[in-house]
């Protein structure tokens, strides 16, 4: 048995350390990227297709990249996935060497990575229930997202530090040998292949049909992840508009702005150590809703607190608090969704649920945006805080009334 459990361990963290030092070279990229074209152009519009067609592939393709996810070999879909996109940051380095770097190129490799990432997201998630036993996916997960956001804060940084140093080109070669590296990590490891265990349909639109009505079927999973969806329209902006509170609402510099998306991951990591070191077999959506009021309290606070940087204090705490709910909510409900989904449809059901987060985001900019420019950041945080305990509590009554009916059955 322990031989087991240490088998499973070594597996697991081959892969995802692998995969950490794989997104380190990304976020550096992909912070370069967006500093270069924010230095080259100052344009918002700019910034704003370019982060279009970081989100756009994954939308339109999530459902039908999660199809093939399950017909094929999981492995092979990862070390594909990885190593097209280093091939293509490969392509785009060898012409910024070359000084032939026109915007559209950059905008075509966005989409192209996000195409990439649409296929290697739902591979990573359906193959990790094939290594890790349902007992211990809580545990596994809180290591990966520990890792995953230290890997998050230290790419920026780390291509802050190099644009100081060394020309963009050789940057973005960064991304590359990431991808190469978590290639091996996952071709070193023996991931069982679900697909043998099913007996294929081979008509693509009912395969895809068949990932919605799983979904469908899960009442509680379905319920949690609409509630999740409206949720995180509300949530998703947030992320962006830190600065803007620290700048334009108490007024305070850069280091502060700075200190508090530190603090905030900070919060997440913490929190993916704690459950890393648990076991949870019941209760996992008890503590998906305990995190979304987290999320939904802290954004209250931060809502209510008047424009005087003498409050910063308190924001900068509200923010720790909403790094930890995040991950409260996070851990439990992917490991939820591990746990429940059979293995030879997991990709489809995670590609859809990881689009439907994914379209959260722009839609999200696209409201807050408008009302933000109109009634300032900080009110943004207020309705959000609202939205977010109201669409809680009432996924709690519901959750609860299934379950009360699954008794009485």
């Amino acid at each position: 048995m322990k031989n087991t459990i240490q088998s499973w361990k070594r597996h697991y963290l081959t892969i995802i350390i692998g995969q950490s030092i794989s997104l380190i070279g990304s976020s550096a990229v992909q912070f370069s990227i967006f500093w270069w074209l924010a230095s080259a152009t100052g344009s918002p519009i700019v910034m704003s297709l370019a982060a279009l067609f970081s989100y756009l592939p994954q939308i339109l393709l999530g459902p039908i990249a999660g199809v093939w996810v399950d017909r094929l070999n999981r492995k092979t879909v990862i070390i594909c996935a990885d190593l097209f996109v280093g091939a293509t940051t490969f392509l785009v380095a060898i012409m910024f060497w070359l000084n032939y770097i026109p915007f559209t190129i950059v905008y075509i490799v966005m989409a192209i990575r996000s195409a990439g990432n649409a296929f290697h997201r739902p591979a990573i998630q359906a193959a990790i229930p094939m290594l890790v036993p349902k007992k211990y996916l809580v545990k596994a997960n809180g290591w990966g997202q520990f890792l995953q956001s230290g890997s998050n804060m230290l790419g920026p940084v780390i291509g802050a530090a190099m644009l100081l140093v060394f020309p963009l080109w050789l940057i973005l070669l960064t991304d590359t040998v990431g991808a190469i590296i978590a290639s091996i990590a996952v071709g070193v490891v023996k991931i069982p292949d679900p697909c043998k265990e099913r007996q294929q349909t081979h008509h693509f639109w009912s395969e895809m049909k068949e990932g919605f009505t799983t979904l469908a079927n899960d009442k509680t999973l379905l319920l949690v992840t609409l509630i999740t969806f409206l949720a995180m329209v509300f949530y998703a902006p947030l992320s962006s508009y830190y600065p803007l509170m620290s700048s334009e609402h108490f007024d305070v510099s850069a280091w502060h702005a700075g200190f508090v998306e530190l603090v905030y991951t900070l919060g997440m990591m913490l929190t993916a150590l704690f459950f890393s070191h648990m076991t949870i077999h019941k209760n996992k959506i008890a503590a998906v809703h305990i995190g979304a009021l987290l999320l939904g309290l802290a954004s209250l606070v931060c809502g209510l607190l008047p424009g005087d940087r003498h409050w910063f204090g308190i924001f900068t705490l509200a923010c720790f608090i909403s790094g930890i709910g995040y991950n409260v909510f996070n851990i439990p409900y992917i490991a939820y969704i591990q746990e429940t989904i059979p293995a030879g449809e997991m990709g489809r059901v995670y590609s859809l649920i990881s689009s439907l987060s994914t379209i959260s985001m722009p839609l999200g900019l696209l409201i807050a945006g408008s009302f933000s420019e109109q009634y300032g950041v900080g009110r943004w945080f207020l309705i959000a805080g609202i939205a977010i305990c109201l669409l809680t509590t009432i996924s709690v009554f519901i959750v609860n009334s299934l379950i009360d009916k699954q008794f009485a059955e």
